[in-house]
């Protein structure tokens, strides 16, 4: 009896130790898996620390080590690539120059250990003042969308609704003004707020100052836009995940006829004067209009910037590519080191002969799929590219490039040039309408 006691016990330990030895090595196994995968984490922080893309440049997340499990959720739901990545256990950031605020790690984070940041505590954003229902400092003039610090198309989209069901809240109905509202900018939130202010039946005026789409208008037509499922006000859930920019503004036109909805394009509005609390809008063609509320929604693009140089007023210049399949046999320059320029230059690539200017040494913050484009298109010999050079000087039928430090000149022949210097914000717009700017760092714009 004692033998088979004994026989029974050594039976247990043998199962219990070797299914110790189990757990031992498949934990040895998962750690040694993490601590690798840990590792190429850490290098890739390395690699975007040198190249330029580790610090955000706007809406951005930022994580709380605490309450973070490494599901790997946020990593999943990311539609870019490699901006977040899981670090000695915890999710960290990587590319986060690359990050275009689609916010989509923030709904996906099952612990809400993400929010979403604008600006750092080293690099500040110039951000109007706004309260949480969109209204700035001015009573009665709203902001939706970019020019708030909240980019993208789906994002857009739900401040121009939300913005303007505050405004619906807010406004008299025993107001004295020709609107109930002016809107102004039509991009992907004033589209959402003017289809909101049409189901609230709502008086309203939509204005542009160049063509229905906005910022997105001026996109190359082939471009890709990246964009997530949404809900239009009046029309209904859509889901989109990567579309053109042609059949985006398809949409956007069959959504507005669909409702009757008219846009007044190019009216770029001048001055916004308040009066009483009634608005008084005034446009650069003379036209004027009053209005109980406001709605900004154009935007942080402004005006393209200009270099200021001999020849820029001549018709060979442009600031942003609309229809690249319609040029061929040209000898073309693109200055600028961004995606804008990266892009254009390679859908004019095709057909003409293309110098990319850039003045700095290296290209900086360049979307992974833009820099591999790139340095294939260059490996290929159908780009020509010139680092470490400024244009000087613009003629008739050719340029001029300043070259190194040194300041060495070389003449080119040239038939178009194409300028992505980045656009000014239209700071100056805002402060004449009384609305105060402040810069923002590392303030939180969406928390759980």
């Amino acid at each position: 009896m004692d033998f088979l006691i004994m026989e029974k016990i050594f039976e247990n330990i043998l199962i219990y130790s070797l299914a110790a030895i189990l757990c031992i090595v498949a934990l040895v196994v998962y750690l040694r898996k993490k601590s690798k995968e840990s590792k190429i984490v850490d290098e890739k922080i390395k690699k975007a620390k040198e190249d330029g893309l580790f610090e955000p440049v706007s809406l951005h997340p930022y994580i709380d080590v605490n309450r973070c499990i490494q599901t790997g959720a946020c990593i999943t739901a990311c539609p870019e690539h490699d901006i977040i990545g899981i670090r000695n256990g915890k999710a960290t950031i990587i590319n986060a120059s690359q990050c275009v605020g689609h916010g989509a790690c923030f709904h996906a984070c099952p612990t809400e250990a993400i929010s979403l940041r604008i600006g750092t505590e080293k690099r500040g954003v110039d951000l109007p003042h706004l309260n949480q229902n969109f209204e700035t400092n001015v009573p009665g003039i709203f902001i939706a969308g970019e020019l708030g610090g909240m980019g993208l198309v789906k994002n857009a989209v739900e401040q121009g609704k939300q913005a303007t069901e505050n405004i619906v809240k807010s406004i008299k109905k025993n107001h004295q003004a020709s609107y109930d509202v002016i809107i102004i900018g039509a991009g992907p939130a004033g589209i959402s707020a003017c289809l909101t202010a049409k189901k609230h039946d709502l008086k309203f005026l939509f204005l542009e100052q160049d063509t229905l789409g906005g910022a997105v208008f001026t996109f190359p037509r082939k471009k890709i836009v990246m964009t997530s499922p949404m809900d239009l006000p009046l029309f209904g859930k859509i889901k989109l995940f990567e579309t053109s920019k042609s059949e985006l503004l398809d949409l956007w036109q069959t959504v507005l006829k669909k409702n009757s909805i008219t846009v007044q394009e190019n009216s770029k509005v001048d001055s916004i004067v308040s009066e009483d609390g009634i608005f008084k809008v005034a446009t650069l063609k003379g036209e004027q209009a009053t209005s109980a509320r406001i709605l900004l929604a154009i935007g942080r693009r402004g005006s393209p910037r200009k270099l200021n140089i001999p020849g820029e007023m001549k018709e060979k210049v442009a600031y942003r590519l609309l229809e690249p399949e319609g040029i061929s046999g040209k000898d073309i320059i693109v200055v600028g080191g961004g995606d804008s320029a990266i892009e254009s230059a390679l859908l004019l690539a095709d057909e003409n002969h293309v110098i990319l200017s850039y003045r700095n040494e290296v290209f900086n913050r360049l979307k992974p799929k833009n820099s591999m484009a790139l340095n294939t298109a260059m490996e290929a010999g159908k780009l020509e590219v010139r680092l470490n050079t400024n244009l000087i000087t613009i003629e008739d039928d050719s340029i001029t490039l300043s070259v190194g430090k040194e300041g060495e000149n070389i003449k080119l022949r040239n038939d178009l040039v194409y300028i992505f210097a980045g656009g000014e914000l239209p700071t100056q717009f805002l402060e004449k309408a009384g609305i105060k700017i402040e810069k923002k760092f590392g303030e939180t714009v969406l928390k759980h």
